[in-house]
């Protein structure tokens, strides 16, 4: 009667005195016999040792044998309070006893062990949680059952568990061991979270913890299956979910509600499936098309609240044609695996599957129930597409009573295979986003994970190439500037600018003339000409028409001596502000006159002119004195297109003494024309 809470798995298990952790009863005895597979040897570790030693290990202590029976031999006898076991306790056979004796006595807690084939030596205990391990990731070995009630965890997948949580029995809430088996667990730690939610899951209720001291957590790391396969999303149609029953009754208006087995959508709104009649003998099944993987389970209640129904256990069954069931059992057990349901009608309640299941349809047989069955479900697996059992060819019918035996042994031997085959462990996210893989998909998934990324990056590094030329090319417009050369004077920019490098003749040095606005609103009407006539052969002609103030073609004049200061302030070459670059013609030759050809203005023509009004210059005489309007000088042939052309008049050349008389004022032409006599003619 000093037996506690035990579990004693083929390769694992807990055993534990009565009472644990409080102080076990006065004269109490229990006794374990172990027994792994043979060839395998027992290791025992005590994750708690607590036991009165007043008399010596007299009355109360715990014994540890090699073998069962009366053959057994003594390996230790252990008690004290607080005793630190160092190592395990290994036994030299497959086969151990525990004994545990419990006198008079007042305190002691008794204690709690974990055992384990030889092979896993990284056992550890139900009690051990991550802060006994300093490792940042960790592997270790969980024994079965470790889903005790004195021990509490808090948190859930995929946010992590509190640090103190015990380790393996947050691993059964995750999915990723069984507490029929035990296991292996892969552990990391992380930063902790300030509030840890909590769900039920395997028979493990982890607890909602808020707290304002951040403590660290722990994931654990698993691979395997866990998608969703269609119920909730659709993929899975109705015509493939159907049930033993379904519940139908009128409301107060007089319509007949029907509560349909595809409404046994998890998440889906409205009412659930419910059966007709509530007994042991209803089912919910579902066609998932062909054989998948299943990993696990959720399940909740109507989640109508004027509806206060749900399913609280049940079984499941799965079979490859719908004919022949099959009860869920976990290995080494020889009952039906009976899972715990949900307790209210709108908490989520998961089930994993381990090893998990491989068949195409699926049911669920509710065991209990509150008022009346109804539920929604979800299914988590994948795709069955590897480690598939072995096509197994049947032997022919039976003959005689022998071949009826051999026919037994092949079916017992086709479960087995396929109950047994285990490729992955099982975890779980309780927040499951709908990761289902559509069953006629057959698409290559690693292949997709691999082009989906390479084909983002490309169209990345597109757009920004794209996005790069475009600012480039806009910043190029921008530093060209509003004083840049014009387009079509580009192809010529170095002759132009050669006029602005220096020269080693200095007499051919010309200085730009910019003229100001004010300047231009000095002249008289009568000085504005309305039309310039000039060789257009040899020299360009300037702006025009009063806008001599916006300058941007080249120009043939020169700057006069003894210029207003206004002219020297803005000189291009001298002034502090951005230089504007004006296209002047090309300097005259060595050999040529110092001026270019005066450009003539024939005011005689313009309607607003004076009868007689002579023709106007354009340039000043030597001096500040204006050119003389009359004599020889006031009129001024322009040239024509005959063969001989009238003999243009000049200006006195600059630095040269004034003339004498009106006939000395004949000057050089230019080199291209020939000289030309002087008409004086009036």
């Amino acid at each position: 009667d000093g037996c506690g809470h035990t579990v004693l798995g083929p390769e694992s298990g807990t055993l534990a005195s009565i009472n644990y952790p409080r102080t076990s009863p006065n004269s109490t005895v229990c006794e374990w016999e172990i027994r792994v597979r043979p060839g395998q040897r027992v290791q025992l570790k005590f994750g708690d040792f607590d036991i009165d030693d007043s008399d010596s290990c007299h009355s109360s202590y715990l014994r540890v044998h090699n073998g069962i029976g009366p053959n057994r031999t003594e390996i230790g006898k252990y008690c004290g309070f607080g005793f630190q076991m160092d190592g395990l306790i290994t036994s030299k056979s497959n086969e151990v006893t525990v004994q545990f004796m419990s006198g008079i006595h007042t305190s002691g807690r008794g204690f709690l062990a974990a055992y384990s084939t030889t092979d896993k030596s990284d056992l550890i205990t139900c009690l051990d949680n991550a802060s006994h391990f300093s490792e940042p990731e960790f592997n270790k070995y969980c024994p079965a059952g470790c889903v005790i009630p004195f021990a509490d965890i808090s948190g859930t997948i995929p946010h992590g568990y509190r640090d103190s949580s015990s380790l393996c029995m947050a691993g059964v809430h995750a999915g990723v061991v069984s507490d029929t088996l035990g296991g292996q667990i892969n552990v990391v730690i992380s930063k902790g979270i300030p509030y840890y939610e909590g769900s039920l899951a395997n028979n493990v209720t982890s607890k909602v913890v808020a707290s304002v001291l951040i403590f660290n957590l722990y994931l654990f790391c698993y691979s395997g299956c866990y998608g969703t396969l269609g119920m909730e999303s659709g993929v899975i149609p109705d015509s493939h979910i159907t049930s033993s029953s379904i519940l139908e009754w009128p409301n107060q208006t007089g319509q007949v509600n029907i509560w349909k087995p595809e409404n046994a959508r998890l998440k889906r709104i409205g009412p659930p499936w419910a059966a007709f009649i509530s007994d042991e003998h209803q089912w919910l099944q579902i066609d998932l098309n062909k054989e998948k993987k299943i990993t696990g389970i959720i399940t909740t209640g109507s989640t109508l609240a004027e509806h206060y129904y749900y399913v609280s256990a049940y079984r499941i069954l799965y079979s490859d044609d719908a004919q022949k069931w099959t009860v869920y059992r976990e290995p080494g057990m020889g009952k039906d695996k009976i899972f715990q349901g949900n307790t209210e009608l709108y908490q989520e309640v998961r089930n994993n599957f381990i090893p998990p299941i491989i068949a195409r349809f699926f049911r669920i047989n509710p065991l209990k129930w509150h008022q009346k069955i109804a539920m929604k479900v979800e299914l988590l697996g994948c795709q069955f597409s590897i480690g598939r059992a072995p096509k197994i060819t049947l032997p022919p019918p039976p003959q005689n009573k022998n071949d009826e035996k051999n026919a037994d042994f092949m079916d017992d031997f086709i479960h087995s295979v396929k109950t047994s085959l285990q490729t992955d462990k099982t975890t779980f996210t309780p927040e499951i986003k709908n990761t289902t893989v559509t069953p006629s998909v057959t698409k290559d998934v690693a292949l997709a994970a691999v082009l989906v990324p390479v084909l983002v990056m490309v169209f990345t590094t597109l757009i920004l190439i794209l996005v790069c030329a475009w600012h480039w090319r806009n910043r190029k417009k921008k530093t060209e500037g509003t004083y840049d050369l014009p387009y079509w004077d580009r192809t010529g920019w170095w002759k132009g600018m050669k006029q602005f490098f220096p020269t080693k003749s200095a007499e051919h040095e010309e200085t730009p003339v910019r003229y100001s606005s004010s300047e231009i609103s000095h002249l008289r009407p009568r000085e504005v000409p309305t039309m310039l006539q000039t060789e257009s052969a040899e020299y360009a002609q300037p702006l025009v028409g009063g806008i001599v103030g916006t300058l941007h073609q080249r120009s043939t004049f020169k700057p006069e001596e003894g210029k207003e200061a206004s002219y020297a302030d803005l000189d291009p070459y001298n002034s502090p502000i951005q230089e504007v670059y004006h296209a002047y013609a090309e300097p005259l030759p060595v050999t040529a006159p110092e001026y270019a050809t005066p450009i003539v203005m024939d005011m005689s023509s313009h309607p607003s002119t004076p009868l007689g009004a002579p023709s106007v210059s354009t340039f000043k005489a030597a001096g500040n004195q204006a050119p003389p309007l009359a004599g020889t000088c006031n009129k001024l042939l322009s040239r024509t297109d005959g063969a001989s052309s009238a003999r243009a008049l000049y200006d006195i050349p600059k630095g040269q003494p004034g003339p004498g008389s009106a006939d000395q004022l004949v000057y050089q032409v230019p080199q291209s024309l020939a000289h030309p006599t002087v008409s004086k003619d009036e």
